[in-house]
């Protein structure tokens, strides 16, 4: 049985951590905040937050690691657009279970809308300015297999990867699935030879499955999913600086699970949180 750890969100060092309103007019928090949410705006202020992590980790006892995680929503996808169009109750009731209207295509596993693709050159934009005030290249990256979420990662950081780290996509890193077509994957070999720079976690099926056509996943599944997530990477990466390119459903589980305040992220956001993981002590 996997040991059972619990996870915190360590507050104080971002904007987020402290969510006000959403933005007047929106359903949704900023996409983009400047310093990713940093509250600290010193030069110096990314080597003090990476320093401030390393000091945790070094006074933490053996059972309690800290990371930080930069949380990445995909741009728009067709799907966004076709819910936005239609509206949520007719998107839930029947549109979701289509594969498109006769002039959009939003299943399965939907493409970036030109808007997406835009949202994840914004990200792009903010990634490459806080590296050039210091914040490091993530040393390790994790990604969902659904298209619109590669191609953002894709996107978010082309041409700024300093040593050619590749990124791992997993299974359990994909947004809530079932019913809505556009949460259905394609095939391992399409994703392989569509995106051959990335690397595929052992053990990923050919097919997808997971999504059914008359059952949705429950909060608590996804729950489920987001804590197997940190668990792997609690339990195998001593790497501190991690990001996930993922889904607004995820990320929202993500918050739940490490008890942060809602922070409704939109496409093309990023949300970076700092992590406590804690393992029971044997008796």
């Amino acid at each position: 049985m996997l040991p059972h750890r619990s996870y915190e969100t360590v507050v104080g060092y971002f904007t987020q951590d402290n969510p006000g309103p959403v933005t007047p007019g929106s359903d949704f928090h900023e996409a983009l905040l400047p310093r990713f949410g940093l509250i600290d705006d010193n030069p110096e202020r990314w080597s003090k937050l990476m320093a401030s992590i390393q000091q945790l980790n070094t006074d933490a006892p053996s059972h309690v690691q800290y990371k930080l995680f930069f949380l990445g929503r995909h741009g728009e996808g067709y799907h966004n657009f076709a819910w936005e169009k239609y509206g949520a109750k007719a998107w839930d009731d029947y549109w979701s279970k289509l594969n498109g209207d006769g002039e959009l295509t939003w299943g399965p596993d939907p493409e970036l809308t030109p808007k997406g693709e835009g949202q994840a050159d914004e990200a792009h934009v903010a990634w490459k300015t806080e590296f050039q005030c210091g914040l490091p290249f993530p040393e390790k990256s994790y990604c969902s297999p659904l298209t619109r979420a590669i191609r953002t990662n894709q996107r978010s950081f082309k041409g700024l990867n300093p040593d050619g780290r590749k990124t791992t996509i997993v299974e359990n890193i994909r947004e809530e699935f079932g019913i809505h077509t556009c949460d259905k994957r394609r095939t391992r070999t399409y994703i392989h030879e569509t995106f051959p720079k990335y690397l595929i976690e052992d053990g990923f099926t050919e097919e997808d499955e997971l999504w059914t056509p008359d059952v949705r996943e429950t909060w608590e599944d996804v729950d489920v999913r987001v804590k197997a997530v940190l668990h792997m990477i609690f339990e195998n990466d001593k790497e501190q600086f991690i990001s996930i390119t993922a889904h607004g459903g995820f990320v929202n589980a993500f918050l739940r699970v490490t008890d942060h305040l809602s922070w409704v992220l939109p496409t093309g956001g990023v949300i970076p949180i700092v992590v406590k993981a804690t393992k029971p002590v044997p008796a």
